[in-house]
């Protein structure tokens, strides 16, 4: 059933675009590949990530654009993960940039891999995983 299924993309509310466009590709790296008004809506699209829609996963921003008030998080929700190659480094420079760290690199509780949290302007986690 799955022959021919790909990922194409996750979306997230945002309340300021210009400022959620700058976090992901400023801080983490990615480019905006696309980004439409849709006037009659009311709504922003854009589109974020590390490489074109054909190949890559990337995220969708969605921007609303009469929202005043913060989106609600609610508990399904769990993270966002991007792989860095040294975690370290990364959350150092993250950290001098202003952004917030609530769970600083290092190994994971159980076992496994070297983790970090961020968040981004919206309070979205995003999960840092260190891969060499």
């Amino acid at each position: 059933m799955s022959d021919g299924f790909k990922f194409l993309h996750t979306m997230i509310r945002v309340k300021d675009l210009d400022k959620s466009i700058a976090f992901y590709c400023d801080h983490l790296g990615m480019q905006l590949i696309r980004r439409k008004d849709y006037p009659s809506g009311k709504f922003t699209l854009a589109f974020v990530g590390y490489g074109n829609e054909e190949d890559n996963t990337v995220v969708e921003l969605t921007h609303n654009w009469d929202r005043e008030d913060d989106y609600e998080k609610g508990e399904g929700f769990g993270h966002l993960a991007i792989g860095v190659p040294d975690i370290y480094q990364t959350c150092e420079a993250l950290e001098k940039e202003g952004l917030e760290i609530p769970r600083p690199p290092g190994p994971m509780k159980h076992g496994g891999s070297v983790i970090a949290f961020i968040k981004d302007p919206d309070g979205y986690m995003i999960e840092l995983i260190e891969k060499k």
